[in-house]
């Protein structure tokens, strides 16, 4: 599972025999070029025979969307490129009537295609922004980050704790880090439901993230909709043979400070974690038939720097539309002017995913699944209904009027919050070119 350097060999018609490995390298990433490279297919539309009809349709309803906007900004005495025809509106002193519901913005646009039933097969891409509400830091954040607060294991560069050759040599750093990483000590927040809604309404056609937490698998995101491009903790093998061994094991030695080794090579036995020179794994090449599938593509909480992970944003076909939610403009975001179809919603992403779920109509089903999803925890002993209230609220949870659920062991454990939409638990930290860690 590693971050190969994507773009350098072309890869045989059978992606699994391909060797690709994690990688940090950004230097030869271009947006309209690295989708050949990615999935082997051409960017164009002729990568598609038989172009959907849909394509068409879509374009269409995202030109009719900006010229209703156009008009719209006319109408408020805002300067428009229209012609006397768009201009009407204005100088006739009438407003178009705008739904309250639906702002005029990136996430109104895609939340009328959702309601319209254009958009039926989206693919997330998450990072560890996605994480950064529950509490765990991301990686690249200065100051907060983890790659900003990894003096304590004393190595000679942050990216270095997920690089395997420094692990071959002294596995001692990551295994305290992992402690701190393993499943278990966060839960899931309102990014994680809202992706899982996705799924229920039937939308969601693959979710790719980099996060090696596990809080997509715990909030109830099926396996065969997840591909945890770097990993997780859910498996353990020996890093020189490969052999598999018992994931309970090793984190119970793990925890102990003791390291895990292999009964056959007696090398170090790791949680099969993608560190930078190290092989993806086989279900992350499903992209090269999801992405050319897909109607949107939704990005979410990531720095879009480990490649090949980041170039899978270019992938798509040119008229699908992409929505980034993120802390800031990232990858192919940061091209002025946009790409037609791409949208942004920079700030805090618990607060712009909200939005849009309260624009969908999608909030108060989130609330009541998160719940029934934590309600189904043993009860942690001493933890008060206004603990449990507070620990809540951290997570981006609202308290139903008159529903006060048994305490559980959500209550005070991944409560923190963190606006932070880069790459924390994504390992992103660890791709490189040729492969690394993630988030």
């Amino acid at each position: 599972m590693s971050k190969a350097k994507s773009s350098r060999d072309k890869r045989p018609t059978q992606p699994a025999l391909v060797r690709v490995t994690r990688n940090s390298s950004t230097h030869s990433r271009q947006a309209d070029s690295v989708q050949s490279q990615v999935s082997g297919t051409s960017s164009g539309p002729q990568a598609h025979p038989g172009g959907r009809q849909s394509d068409s349709g879509l374009v269409q309803d995202l030109s009719l969307m900006s010229v209703s906007e156009q008009k719209a900004s006319a109408a408020r005495g805002r300067p428009s490129k229209t012609g006397s025809s768009g201009t009407a509106g204005s100088l006739s002193g009438t407003q178009p009537q705008a739904s309250p519901s639906i702002p005029k913005s990136g996430l109104g646009t895609i939340a009328r295609l959702i309601k319209l039933g254009r958009l039926k097969n989206i693919v997330v891409v998450a990072g560890a922004g996605i994480s950064t509400a529950s509490g765990i830091p991301d990686f690249r954040t200065p100051g907060t980050g983890l790659y900003a607060n990894l003096e304590k294991y004393n190595i000679p560069y942050p990216e270095a704790i997920f690089n395997i050759d420094y692990f071959s040599n002294d596995p001692r750093p990551f295994f305290s880090l992992a402690k701190e990483l393993y499943p278990g000590n966060h839960q899931p927040n309102y990014v994680h439901y809202f992706i899982r809604m996705l799924h229920q309404k039937g939308l969601l056609l693959r979710m790719y993230t980099q996060n090696i937490d596990g809080l997509e698998r715990m909030c109830g995101i099926p396996e065969d909709k997840l591909v945890e491009a770097h990993g997780s903790f859910e498996t353990a093998s020996c890093h020189l043979c490969y052999t598999p061994y018992p994931a309970e094991e090793a984190k119970r030695a793990i925890m102990c400070g003791s390291v895990p080794t292999c009964s056959f090579c007696q090398a170090t036995v790791k949680p099969n974690v993608v560190f930078f020179g190290e092989d993806l794994p086989e279900n992350y090449f499903q992209h090269t038939t999801d992405f050319p599938k897909a109607d949107l593509l939704m990005i979410m909480g990531t720095s879009l720097q480990i490649e090949p992970f980041a170039s899978l944003v270019n992938t798509v076909r040119p008229a699908v539309p992409r929505l980034l939610l993120n802390r800031g403009a990232v990858g192919p975001f940061e091209r002025k002017p946009l790409r037609r179809g791409d949208y942004m919603e920079l700030g805090d992403l618990s607060e712009s995913v909200r939005r849009l779920a309260q624009v969908l109509g999608w909030h108060q089903e989130i609330e009541e699944l998160m719940w029934g999803q934590e309600n189904q925890c043993v009860p942690q002993l001493g933890t008060s209904a206004m603990e449990e209230q507070a620990a809540q609220g951290r997570r981006g949870v609202e308290v139903p009027p008159g529903r006060w659920p048994k305490t559980s062991s959500l209550g005070a454990t991944g409560a923190r919050s963190g606006s932070e939409e880069s790459d924390a638990s994504e390992t992103d930290s660890m791709s490189t070119e040729s492969s690394g860690p993630s988030n």
